[in-house]
């Protein structure tokens, strides 16, 4: 039977050990992971989880139990130190695991502030691990003041969260709006308003200097000059995918592990899914960061593993809460031309992207309805005419028939 070792216990490899055990996969099946938890939901991270509305228990996918039920054996706090692609061996401390089918699911690591401007001060925090939060979580006290380092999604759940606990919040970010990456100006103009509605100040255009504090972090020089006293700052800055050890065993490594349609890499018997990977989409190479990629792909990739076959087919979607506003976005938005707000009730909203007459994305707020059908439309490549979706009287549901 065949051996399939998994590195990496996030949302991809957890995934991925599942399925294979769905599919019938009899060999040895190994999971190792870094962390010294078992695998977990990193999403409730900056939002329940920091607010202290989500238990710890709450987070893990499987109960510990499972992974002995199904046969997977778990190896947490464990580190691989390289891979062996001829002797088909991994290193983890002083053992050698062998395997015949390898499969990468390593993630991605937060971008972290130069230490050359106080990045490494006590006090400065990232959001990515269940260790992050818990390290930061006792900072959280009504009164404090918090800087938050860009104007991102992570930055805006955790300023959300430092809202509604009652801390004074100050957010910069360098580009000229907030979600300038990821979203149009009116998803931007939407959630800059909830959040200085709630208190927060949003500085943008402004990058960070540096910071001071001897023993820990006590402020911030911004870059147009002007200084900040701050109890703590968070970070959110974007992620790197971890290719290092990829890398180092001599993978094709572009934006990410480089793999196939089949989520296969340039070793035909390793595999790779998730954050880490970039992949073939539409004519171009692909790197997605979300659960729904992750577990899609993964599951993608088990089969495949196995046989089947089935080349990975992305079908993007994300999601972020802050405050009483649920976020839904399908969709990508890249190479959007113009925008068509479509308005429902006193507390929901859409925003459609479209790239001439083609439709490539949707945002949602509050708006399930327009979230699903718009996931829909793009997901059957279909198009309605902008006029349509901007008519009140639409009714969406009808646009699925067109």
């Amino acid at each position: 039977m065949t051996d399939i070792v998994i590195i990496g216990a996030g949302q991809a490899g957890a995934s991925l050990a599942i399925k294979l055990r769905a599919l019938g996969h009899e060999g040895k099946l190994t999971l190792i992971g870094e962390e010294s938890s078992p695998p977990y939901q990193r999403p409730p991270l900056s939002k329940g989880f920091l607010l202290g509305e989500m238990e710890l228990d709450r987070l893990y996918l499987r109960p510990l139990s499972f992974w002995e039920e199904q046969g997977v054996t778990l190896q947490i706090g464990e580190q691989v130190s390289s891979i062996e692609r001829t002797a088909k061996t991994v290193r983890v401390g002083d053992k050698t695991i062998p395997y015949d089918q390898l499969a990468l699911t390593m993630g991605s690591q937060p971008r972290c502030l130069p230490e050359s401007i106080g990045g490494g001060l006590p006090g400065v925090y990232t959001v990515r691990t269940l260790a992050d939060v818990e390290t930061m979580k006792p900072e959280f006290h009504r009164g404090r003041h918090m800087l938050i380092v860009g104007g991102g999604y992570i930055g805006l759940e955790a300023a959300a969260v430092g809202a509604k606990l009652g801390l004074k919040v100050t957010l910069i970010e360098m580009a000229p709006r907030i979600l300038q990456r990821v979203a149009a100006s009116e998803t931007s103009d939407y959630f800059r308003k909830i959040h200085t509605d709630h208190g927060v100040q949003i500085i943008e255009n402004t990058g960070l200097a540096r910071l001071s504090g001897d023993t820990r972090v006590t402020g911030a020089v911004l870059s147009d000059g002007s200084e900040i006293d701050v109890d703590f700052i968070v970070v959110g800055v974007g992620i790197a995918p971890l290719t290092l050890l990829a890398e180092e065993a001599g993978l094709v490594i572009e934006n990410g592990i480089h793999t196939d349609e089949l989520g296969r890499t340039s070793d035909p018997n390793i595999w790779a899914a998730g954050d880490c990977t970039s992949f073939p989409h539409r004519g171009g190479r692909l790197r997605l960061e979300s659960v729904g990629h992750a577990i899609d792909q993964a599951e993608t990739v088990a089969q495949n593993m196995l046989g089947a076959m089935v080349p990975y087919c992305a079908k993007p979607w994300f999601w972020s809460d802050q405050y009483d506003v649920k976020l839904q976005i399908a969709g990508l938005n890249t190479g959007y031309d113009r925008v068509i707000t479509r308005k429902g009730d006193s507390e929901s909203i859409s925003f459609w992207y479209y790239k001439g007459d083609t439709l490539l994305a949707v945002d949602a707020m509050n708006d399930a309805r327009a979230y699903m059908i718009g996931k829909r439309l793009i997901e059957a490549d279909k198009s309605p005419d902008p006029a349509i979706i901007a008519e009140l009287g639409t009714d969406l549901r009808m646009l699925l028939k067109i």
